[in-house]
């Protein structure tokens, strides 16, 4: 049986939909992905763009809250922000909390001149959840804190 992920961060937009997108790649034999925010951004079309040029076809999530999720019982919550992290909503059963920081491509890419150089924003960050996302499960039990 998969175990159940959720990835959580602040709105729902990039971060978190780019773990879930990997996650559902790289490792959808062992983990059943789903992701949320805090509050509901919408779907960062910047992080939709980047994904694709890596393969991964993340256009057909959507941003939602914690509250609309159908699945309720996860094994593993991962937030993926501070903010996420310190207002992290309380999971009942069996869920073990988890933080993986990442940078937020958007606050990076504020800046930029063009969208391609807001682009290696994003595309940075999606190399590094990446990689964190093929460190799956095992990183997650490696980890102290339960809770």
């Amino acid at each position: 049986m998969k175990k159940k992920i959720l990835f959580l961060c602040t709105g729902n937009s990039c971060r978190s939909q780019m773990a879930e997108g990997w996650t559902r790649q790289l490792k959808g034999d062992v983990l059943e992905a789903h992701s949320a925010g805090i509050e509901k951004h919408g779907m960062n079309p910047l992080a939709v763009k980047a994904m694709a040029e890596a393969g991964v076809d993340i256009s057909g999530q959507h941003s939602k809250t914690v509250d609309e999720l159908l699945v309720r019982e996860f094994d593993y919550v991962v937030t993926l922000c501070g903010h996420a992290s310190e207002n992290c909503p309380f999971f009942p059963g069996r869920a073990k909390r988890r933080h993986a920081g990442f940078d937020d491509p958007p606050a990076l890419a504020k800046g930029a001149a063009s969208e391609e150089e807001a682009l290696g924003h994003y595309r940075r960050v999606r190399d590094e959840i990446r990689t964190f996302v093929e460190s799956l499960p095992e990183a997650l039990e490696k980890e102290e804190g339960d809770g």
